[in-house]
């Protein structure tokens, strides 16, 4: 990891507080796609930031390209926690975001998705895009954990630039993968209520 990638990953860190319990799930540098709700620009570091390093190593976040490749801090920031960033205003049926990750993590990276594919407000975790689908369809040895971020919304919250230090919480729930004959919505559905059981915990 280089000094830039430490330093955000301690920085995250100390920022958020954020404590990461592993809930009948643990680290592991097989081929993963973390799926985690989306309420703040900071999830995807901290995030990545609180996976223990042989994991990090080899997780990339896939993050929105108009946001983290604007300006050199932002772009730098990217560069740094190996971010592979996504065009959400060029997305082509010849070219689509899920043939770009599958691409991106060859036989090597795991993956960091938020599929509801913006930040919600407050709490809530809204419906979730099918992008996670075709990602598990191409990619059934894939394994899908679900996680949830806690309280990361009032470190950053929206339209804000300066975090707030707090205290969050980040847990990971046990994978779970495409079932035979099981429908997209059937498959969104039972993603988002991992994510949500997480929450109860």
């Amino acid at each position: 990891m280089n000094l830039t990638a430490t330093i955000l990953a301690i920085t995250a860190k100390l920022l958020s507080g954020a404590t990461m319990r592993w809930v009948d799930c643990q680290p592991d540098v097989c081929q993963r796609v973390y799926f985690a709700n989306h309420t703040s620009h900071l999830d995807a570091l901290v995030l990545w930031s609180s996976l223990p390093g042989r994991v990090r190593d080899v997780t990339r976040p896939v993050a929105a390209k108009d946001y983290w490749d604007k300006g050199f801090v932002r772009k730098h920031i990217a560069r740094s926690f190996n971010a592979l960033l996504i065009d959400r205003n060029k997305i082509k049926v010849h070219k689509s975001p899920v043939d770009l990750m599958i691409g991106e993590m060859g036989e090597k990276f795991s993956l960091i998705v938020f599929p509801e594919g913006g930040r919600s407000a407050g709490d809530e975790v809204g419906e979730f895009k099918s992008g996670l689908y075709y990602l598990s369809k191409k990619r059934p040895d894939l394994e899908l954990v679900p996680v949830y971020i806690d309280n990361l919304n009032r470190v950053l919250p929206r339209g804000e630039f300066l975090p707030v230090p707090l205290l969050s919480c980040i847990t990971v729930g046990a994978p779970i993968w495409l079932e035979s004959g099981e429908s997209k919505n059937e498959f969104l559905k039972r993603a988002r209520t991992a994510v949500l059981q997480l929450r109860e915990i």
